[in-house]
Order: structure tokens, then C-alpha cells, then sequence
């Protein structure tokens, strides 16, 4: 979804780290919809620069997923974007430790 008059972007930043690790996040203010009732298409990776995800969470195709180095959680419940940034900045910390 290319950034047009209806949607903002408010966060887009990548950020590489001298241990191989890179951080991407990308945070989209869009029209309330069926797809994004809230409003707002997120990614927030955490991962290797070889492509590798170590944490993720993102509803790219409008359903609120979290990756880890395991694959999907299927046990993932969303309990609210402002919750989501909280847990991914934690869960990056504890990797960065």
C-alpha cells in the first residue's frame, strides 16, 4: 500500500546493528476499514541482516500476527497496538542483552 492522501506514514525506520542484527518498523495511519478497524498497518521486525526474524509483529494482510524465530504464534491474541509496541521493544531489549 503506497503512502497517498488517506494514509500517513508515522513511523518508518530501519535501523542495522554492528551485531549483524537489523530493526525495521513501519507504521501506517490508514482509513478505518473491515481490513484495519483501528486504523493503523504495522510491522515491527527484529531480525537478522540475513533475512532471519527473531521477532515480528505485523497485520500487513489485516490480520494482527507475531512472528518469533519459530515461526507464527498461533497462541497470539491481540491485546491492542499501544500493548504491541510495548511487548516488541521489550522482546528486542531482551535479544540485545
Amino acid at each position: 500500500m503506497a503512502p497517498g492522501d488517506d494514509v500517513r506514514v508515522l513511523d518508518d525506520t530501519e535501523r542495522r546493528f554492528a551485531d549483524g542484527t537489523v530493526l525495521r518498523v513501519r507504521v501506517l495511519a490508514v482509513p478505518e476499514s473491515k481490513k484495519f478497524p483501528d486504523g493503523v498497518k504495522y510491522r515491527l521486525h527484529y531480525g537478522t541482516a540475513a533475512g532471519e526474524t527473531l521477532i515480528r509483529y505485523d497485520n500487513s494482510h489485516g490480520v494482527h500476527e507475531r512472528h518469533t524465530e519459530a515461526g507464527v504464534d498461533d497462541n497470539y491474541e491481540f491485546p491492542g497496538y499501544d500493548t504491541v509496541q510495548e511487548r516488541f521493544w521489550d522482546e528486542v531489549e531482551q535479544f540485545r542483552d
